[in-house]
């Protein structure tokens, strides 16, 4: 079981997060602040760290390198990249897509996640996180929102190895326990969980919409679509 002393005492997971997905900035006209949006995905990757099993390495690997793809664009161009929008329109005129692909496996991998998350608390809705038996294992609802968010764009060379991390899953008790601190009410870490999902959905959301745009697409290579 993966250590919790890095939880403080009565606490959670998410509080340990200087920056929540609900703190990422969004203008009026939906563009995403850079700089925000990648410390909640470089916090929010650290959940691989607790699901307890080694499978789930090359996920976390594979989101921190589209992070850095992403950063290293920012750093780069520091003022045309103040908002992802900004920074993927930027690069696209260079015809450079590195940033672009990154920050497109980003979202695929946090879509992923939150659809994950999301069916757990719905199909578990009223159900302790306690419960031994819940009505649905946190596997099932890895390896469904697998095939609907990430298996569509891998190779079936890759399809095996992510397939083996879904069946790895903790049962939903014990991830819980992991993303509580000692002494952390249950009920407490359910409502942090759904205050943090619903800030990830709302960046999700719009950046699937963003990089699904016919202004995107007619600059990305056909791989990338």
């Amino acid at each position: 079981m993966p250590p919790r002393t890095a939880i403080p005492v009565g606490q959670t997971w998410f509080d340990v997060h200087k920056t929540h997905f609900s703190d990422v900035p969004v203008s009026a006209d939906q563009h995403v602040s850079t700089t925000e949006f990648l410390a909640a995905t470089e916090a929010t990757i650290t959940i691989f760290d607790l699901l307890g099993s080694p499978v789930f390495a090359p996920i976390k690997h594979d989101m921190a390198f589209n992070i850095e793809r992403v950063r290293t664009r920012q750093i780069q161009t520091s003022h045309p990249s103040s908002t992802l929008q900004h920074l993927v329109k930027d690069e696209l005129v260079t015809q450079n897509h590195s940033a672009t692909m990154g920050l497109t496996w980003l979202i695929r991998g946090l879509d992923f996640l939150a659809h994950a998350l999301r069916s757990d608390l719905t199909q578990n809705k009223d159900v302790p996180v306690t419960e031994r038996y819940p009505k649905r294992e946190l596997r099932e609802s890895f390896r469904d929102s697998y095939k609907v968010t990430l298996s569509p764009y891998h190779t079936v060379v890759i399809r095996p190895i992510f397939r083996a991390a879904m069946s790895a899953a903790p049962r939903r008790k014990d991830l819980f326990i992991r993303l509580s601190g000692q002494g952390t009410d249950p009920g407490t870490t359910v409502k942090a969980m759904e205050s943090w999902l619903t800030g990830l959905e709302v960046i999700v959301t719009i950046l699937k919409g963003f990089l699904a745009s016919d202004e995107v697409q007619a600059c990305v290579p056909e791989g990338m679509q």
